[in-house]
């Protein structure tokens, strides 16, 4: 949770200096350029309405004026220089630069380079791995794939070959998005699940509708208004990460880990954890584990009854 709330503090402050610096852009471009969804955008929006300078009233407050559909700053509060990158934010911007060189017509690429080079030069990042360059060269020169890759689910690595389709980014993860021969369908591979990747001297061919369709990423969007529960998931349970937007926070050294998921009901998110039995326990919100428990008293009691 803490690493969502500073991201979009990052994004909530750079705001401000991009529509500065870009007066009259439109919500969908805004939204394109800063990587979020018009409903991000809008609630972002909303919460920049309500920084500003001590006094918090009017004059005092960040402003903006909409025209149709444009957006302009009008009152910056001071907030007009971007921040500077730490260590760990430069190599987040070069993983997300490099992932966007990969889609055709998101930026322009020699822009897109000029500011990699810039951030190398000041930051140095590590190199990616050589299976990550395969995919992206795979993916950029329309040829197939050979993976070895390890399932999360299985605990076990696999021979695949896929028809790359596009890479993506998903909450700072690359994946790439592909034909899978052996599956007959769209997988998601994470790039730092990829264990292996041999660039095939074969055409990439896979079926037109999967190449139409886009990327289906709903299971890892989540919505920032939501409230978040942290989990302690048993080793055992490792494949629910292919399943379920969970987000790793703390791996243990008995293998299992801490991880993050957001949620819409109480009572839903009981009744899931409960699903898995001993497998997943609830670290907080406390309410939340006071509810997985009652759950659990009461379908015991219920079973006493019959």
């Amino acid at each position: 949770m803490t690493t969502q709330v500073s991201t979009r503090l990052v994004r909530l402050l750079n705001m401000v200096p991009y529509f500065k610096a870009n007066p009259r852009v439109t919500r969908d471009e805004a939204a394109a350029a800063l990587g979020v969804t018009r409903k991000q955008l809008d609630a972002d929006l909303e919460q920049l309405w309500l920084c500003g300078l001590p006094g918090y009233g009017p004059g005092d407050l960040i402003d903006f004026d909409f025209t149709g559909d444009t957006i302009e700053v009008t009152f910056a509060a001071g907030v007009d220089h971007p921040l500077r990158l730490t260590s760990t934010e430069a190599t987040g911007v070069l993983v997300a630069l490099r992932a966007l060189l990969d889609v055709p017509g998101m930026v322009d690429p020699q822009a897109a380079r000029s500011a990699i080079a810039k951030i190398e030069s000041v930051d140095p990042a590590e190199p990616e791995s050589a299976s990550a360059t395969a995919v992206r060269e795979a993916t950029r020169t329309g040829r197939a794939l050979e993976l070895e890759y390890h399932s999360a689910s299985h605990d076990t690595v696999s021979s695949r070959t896929v028809d790359p389709i596009r890479v993506v980014l998903i909450s700072d993860r690359s994946y790439l998005e592909a034909w899978c021969r052996s599956a007959e369908g769209v997988r998601l591979f994470r790039f730092d699940r990829i264990v292996s990747a041999r660039v095939l001297d074969e055409p990439s061919r896979p079926p037109a509708p999967a190449v139409a369709a886009g990327p289906d990423t709903a299971l890892f969007d989540a919505d920032p208004a939501l409230p978040s529960a942290t989990l302690l998931i048993d080793r055992s349970a490792g494949w629910m990460f292919d399943y379920y937007p969970l987000r790793v926070l703390t791996e243990l050294a008995d293998g299992a880990c801490e991880a993050a998921m957001t949620y819409a009901s109480q009572e839903w998110m009981a009744r899931f954890v409960l699903g898995f039995g001993s497998a997943v326990r609830v670290l907080h919100p406390p309410e939340l584990a006071d509810r997985v428990r009652q759950t659990a008293a009461a379908a015991v009691l219920a079973y006493e009854d019959e």
